[in-house]
């Protein structure tokens, strides 16, 4: 198989799955959420676990990962016998087997204890990876941005699923900032070909507006020749504007890229 898809991050947020991994070495998927959400990314080599808030110490952050052994599918009353007969037992699951869990040298964190689905991502950005950002694998533009984003220390979230009305939408890179939200989208160049896509695409941008999302877009060559002229720097004036990146304390951060270093950390009331 390729290197996409070869580690998946999954969910832990309860107990119960969490000693049936410790004691039993397996895991359960929905198949209808395999189908729905990894589609070409399937079957992964290794499975990671990203636990939740009832983890306490633990809670929002990638602590464990295994090699996996096998996959089948099954019942869900095969997995849990002791569970009742219903409806609900006769759902479809793929069991994952795996040898035993193994903890990181340093935990995988999210700095605003996001919520995700799955994350399938290479074994190499697995392992080098220091936060949750730095582990999505989908698309080299969206690599490239981060890269900046990281180096400049703007915290950006990746694939934010944002919910407006009945709709969900998935940015690129979400910005929190002191007053205001910023999108960031890189989109490759087949993608606003399309008339139909580009019509998505504007309904999308105004609902996100409404909702109060600036937006800023970038084409494969502003993002791979345009990246210090012009990409960075409209992202950096957006930030600023916008009061600087909120970080949950006190005063915002803004970014001076003339800054002798190269960067420099303003407070949220300092003028550029």
């Amino acid at each position: 198989m390729s290197q996409r898809g070869q580690v998946l991050v999954a969910i832990l947020n309860n107990l119960l799955d969490f000693n049936i991994a410790c004691e039993r070495c397996w895991y359960r998927i929905p198949v209808s959420s395999v189908e729905k959400w990894l589609q070409d990314r399937w079957p992964p080599q290794w499975l990671a676990f990203y636990q939740t808030k009832i983890f306490g110490e633990e809670a929002f952050s990638i602590n464990y990962y295994a090699q996996v052994v096998e996959i089948r599918k099954v019942y869900r009353w095969q997995l849990l016998p002791d569970q009742p007969r219903d409806e609900k037992s006769q759902r479809r699951y793929y069991q994952i087997l795996f040898d035993r869990l193994r903890r990181l040298p340093a935990p995988v964190t999210s700095r605003r204890w996001r919520r995700i689905v799955f994350i399938s991502t290479t074994w190499e950005k697995f392992i080098a990876a220091s936060e949750i950002n730095d582990l999505y694998d989908e698309s080299p533009l969206e690599d490239l941005l981060w890269s900046e984003l990281k180096r400049l220390s703007i915290h950006a979230e990746r694939q934010e699923f944002i919910e407006i009305g009945e709709q969900t939408y998935n940015l690129d890179f979400a910005i929190y900032c002191a007053i205001g939200k910023l999108n960031v989208e890189t989109d490759g160049d087949t993608w606003h070909a399309n008339p139909e896509k580009a019509a998505q695409d504007n309904v999308r941008d105004n609902n996100l507006e409404t909702a109060g999302w600036k937006l800023l877009r970038f084409n494969t060559q502003q993002i791979r020749e345009e990246m210090a002229q012009y990409c960075v720097p409209a992202i950096v004036k957006t930030v600023n504007k916008m009061g600087g990146v909120d970080e949950g304390g006190v005063l915002a951060r803004k970014i001076d890229l003339n800054a002798p270093d190269g960067l420099h950390q303003l407070g949220l009331f300092d003028d550029l």
